[in-house]
Parts: structure tokens; C-alpha cells; sequence
């Protein structure tokens, strides 16, 4: 019976794992593909927009802009704070030595060896959070300075004008994309947290999670295609669209 709770592990731990990472990989390809019919594809465009938007008047937009990529700040630094506790507590619990750890399981292995290895998975989930959301406090922090660079006043270059509003929008992107992986990391720690459990409660909490995921990364309404040129004569084209449904 212990050898065939085992098989349930090497069985259906690696099913949920597949499903997970099957459907980030197929998000991925939307994201790079069909940005428009993805929310984070979309944000990203709006993102793009709005940076733009925000220093043609520096003057005047410029508090504003700040003040919107504080409040993204303050999200990353929510996060980071909510992950290193939770990596300290989940450190706790591992070296608690706690006798009764077998009555937590209800199918799967119950030796100490795999406990300590779920935990270690979970810890290293929220460290992974941690570090991601890092860098979209650093990516935020250092838009929120270049943003409000006052780059027509310095260059009368038409050129040299997109080429800095281009640098501060891939900064804000970097930072949102930051912040994306970090919230990735932790809903990988929910199917890790139910695996203490079994690898049933596992597999199915893989299942749900992926269900909930596509409705929440997929947009159902299309986008457009916005087309300028800039001075030299460069055609730039652009999907934009609208929010989820």
C-alpha cells in the first residue's frame, strides 16, 4: 500500500506540474503572437501609450506620472514584503521537527524526505517572488525618474526624442513584466501547498488554477491597429486594445 501512495506522486505530481507549465508556455506564445487577445498583451500597449502620453507634457503630467508608478511601487513592495514572511515562515516549519507530520497527507508519500522536499519547493517559490518583485521596485524606481527627464528641452532631434521615450516605456514594461512573473510565482506555490496534502489535492488544484488563469490572462474583445511615422520616416505600427470583457 505505502509503494502504490508513492506511485501517486511520481504519477500525478508530474501531470499537474506538465499542465502548468504547458499552459505559461502556450500564454507565452499568445503574449509574443496575438498580443491583443491576452490581458497582459494589451496592458502592455496601453503601457506604451501612456508613457508616451505623459512626457509629451512633463510639466504638466509630470506628478501624475509619478504618482502612478509609485502606486505600482508600493504593489511590488507589498508583494516582496508578503513573500520573504511567508519564505520565513515556511523555513520554520521545516525545522519544527514536528512529530505528527504523516496525519497531514492524505495519499502520496509520507516520509520526512518528501516533506522536506515540499516545503523546499514552496520556499523556493517565495524566494523566487521575492526576487522578482526586486526588480519591478527597481525598474519602477528608476521610470519614476525618467519619465519626467525633460528630453525636448535638452535635443531639438526628432530622433533622439523617440529614442528616450522608448527607453522609459521598455523600463515601465520591464517593470510590469516584473511584477507579473512574481504573481506567477506565487500562484505556483498554491498546487506545491495542496502536494503537502497528497498529490490528488494537487493535481486537481493544478487543473482549477489553469481554468481560472485563462479567464483571467485572456481578453475576449479585439484590438486595432494604430500606425504613425515619426520624422525620419520610420512606419511604426502598434496593436492597441481594450480591457477584458
Amino acid at each position: 500500500m505505502t509503494t502504490e501512495k508513492k506511485h501517486l506522486d511520481l504519477i500525478l505530481v508530474p501531470i499537474g506540474i506538465f499542465l502548468m507549465v504547458a499552459y505559461h508556455l502556450w500564454l507565452l506564445y499568445r503574449i509574443v503572437k496575438h498580443p491583443t487577445k491576452t490581458v497582459i498583451g494589451v496592458n502592455t500597449i496601453n503601457r506604451r501609450f501612456w508613457v508616451r502620453a505623459m512626457m509629451e507634457d512633463v510639466s504638466k503630467n509630470g506628478v501624475l506620472a509619478v504618482q502612478t508608478l509609485r502606486n505600482n511601487i508600493m504593489a511590488s513592495t507589498l508583494l516582496a514584503s508578503t513573500a520573504i514572511m511567508l519564505s520565513s515562515l515556511i523555513a520554520v516549519l521545516m525545522t519544527s521537527g514536528s512529530s505528527d507530520r504523516s496525519s497531514w497527507f492524505v495519499f502520496g508519500d509520507r516520509s520526512d524526505l518528501a516533506f522536506s522536499i515540499k516545503f523546499f519547493l514552496i520556499l523556493v517559490c517565495f524566494l523566487v517572488a521575492f526576487l522578482l518583485n526586486l526588480q519591478s521596485i527597481r525598474y519602477y524606481s528608476h521610470a519614476s525618474i525618467l519619465i519626467n527627464v525633460p528630453f525636448k528641452k535638452m535635443s531639438q532631434h526628432q530622433q533622439h526624442h523617440h529614442l528616450t521615450a522608448e527607453y522609459v516605456v521598455t523600463t515601465v514594461i520591464r517593470g510590469s513584466y516584473f511584477w507579473s512573473l512574481g504573481l506567477r510565482a506565487f500562484y505556483f506555490s498554491f498546487p506545491l501547498f495542496f502536494w503537502i496534502f497528497g498529490p490528488v489535492p494537487m493535481l486537481f488544484c493544478c487543473i482549477a488554477l489553469v481554468f481560472l488563469l485563462y479567464f483571467l490572462d485572456v481578453t475576449f474583445q479585439f484590438g486595432w491597429v494604430v500606425g504613425f511615422i515619426d520624422e525620419s520616416g520610420h512606419k511604426d505600427e502598434e496593436l492597441g486594445g481594450s480591457g477584458r470583457s
